[in-house]
């Protein structure tokens, strides 16, 4: 757990600026929270000072007719989505925590959905910010405008940063009108190959659709499908997506069941969850090895990007500090692929975490057998990275995130 000796507010860029200069002439260390959504990421050590940004709120800008807006960081996601709707315009990010997050979390945290194959993600709208830094300086990056080129794009640099490059104080996205017409369907597979090379299909088709997802079920695999636009792409997009997954797709309303897909890492508070960015052509082998494992209970894959969530729990009966068992596992990257491949792991996490890893020849995978935690209560993520080289082939690099893992007794 993190001990926090002061918590501030402050009420505007200049005040935060201040903040961030006298704690860094002091050596304070700082954290940085908005919603409190993501607070179980980043490094588990006692803070000094915890500076939330929920006072730095509202609406700065909203120019319907050049489709742009700019929001203070401390807004409420949800806040702004209604801001928009008002106007007929819809900030399209699906951000997981959307009722309690902040739009300066989002950004920081790099937070995107389902939507992101369609719309692109936080950092493909994300046209302008303002940063408070250490120095007592609050520096601009990039404008109000969509046409804009000038200077560095240091937006960029801020998206995903947690908080550890400034705070960010204000920020102007790029906004849509609010599509026409929606519509959905559901279909069940008895295999994930067949579920996945439906999706496939379904995501290169010429209408796009918004989301295709995958998730695994007690009994068989679901794609849930949605598309929004004006009716006839809508309709294309549904049609398109009916032929490609059989005589098992049912027209449905999915917009819940796309919100509780998304808000997996919120539910999935105990025990271990992952972030897997994998190859477009890994992720059946990928679902594949993780449904083998009686380790993951969910597994939800936004099959138009390549992002996997297998969530797994932990079991609370160990005392802390023991091993947990997860077994992570990466499909290698050819299928002939030997017992010569190798691989390698690296942590940005070497104090709290160590991990073990191997590579099984008979089924050519990569697995994180054990994750061993020497600190008490809920734990902080680990990024790990692994690399497979098989002969012949080309490095495939996959990227996974332990979002929470929660190994001591409640």
């Amino acid at each position: 757990m993190r001990a926090t000796q002061d918590r501030v507010a402050p009420a505007d860029a200049g005040e935060c600026a201040a903040i961030l200069a006298q704690a860094g002439a002091e050596g304070r260390m700082v954290g940085i929270g908005g919603g409190l959504t993501k607070h179980y990421l980043g490094d588990a050590a006692s803070l000094d000072i915890e500076l939330r940004t929920t006072s730095i709120a509202g609406i700065v800008d909203h120019v319907p007719a050049d489709l742009t807006v700019t929001v203070a960081a401390g807004t409420r996601f949800a806040d702004l989505r209604a801001a928009l709707a008002r106007a007929g315009q819809f900030l399209p990010i699906d951000t997981p925590h959307a009722d309690d997050a902040t739009i300066g979390g989002v950004i920081a945290a790099n937070a995107n959905g389902f939507w992101r194959a369609r719309y692109g993600g936080v950092r493909d709208l994300l046209i302008g910010t303002r940063v408070a830094l250490t120095d007592g300086t609050v520096i601009r990056s990039g404008g109000r405008v969509v046409k804009n080129v000038a200077g560095y794009d240091l937006n960029k640099l801020f998206v995903g940063s947690f908080g550890t490059l400034g705070v960010i104080v204000e920020a102007t996205f790029k906004v849509l009108p609010i599509p026409a017409a929606e519509a959905g369907l559901i279909a069940r597979f008895g295999t994930v190959s067949d579920a996945f090379n439906a999706a496939a299909i379904i995501a290169r088709a010429p209408a796009r659709a918004e989301a295709v997802v995958v998730e695994r079920q007690p009994d068989g695999w679901d794609l849930v499908v949605s598309a929004r636009g004006d009716d006839k792409t809508v309709a294309r997009a549904v049609a398109d997506a009916r032929r490609a997954a059989g005589s098992s797709a049912e027209s449905a309303a999915v917009g819940d069941r796309l919100v509780l897909a998304r808000e997996l890492p919120a539910r999935a508070v105990e025990g271990a969850l992952v972030r897997a960015a994998l190859p477009l052509a890994s992720q059946t082998a990928f679902a594949e090895a993780a449904a083998r494992r009686d380790t993951f209970r969910e597994l939800v894959a936004d099959a138009s990007s390549a992002v996997a969530l297998p969530a797994c729990v932990a079991s609370h009966s160990k005392p802390t500090g023991t091993r947990v068992a997860i077994a992570l596992i990466i499909p290698s990257v050819r299928r002939h692929a030997s017992a010569s491949t190798a691989s390698s792991l690296s942590s940005s996490r070497v104090r709290p975490y160590s991990a073990t890893a191997s590579t099984t020849a008979s089924t050519n995978e990569i697995i994180v057998s054990t994750i061993e935690t020497r600190m008490s209560g809920t734990c902080c993520p680990m990024l790990l990275s692994f690399s497979a080289t098989s002969r012949g082939a080309t490095n495939c690099v996959v990227f996974l995130r332990i979002f929470s893992m929660s190994v001591g007794s409640k």
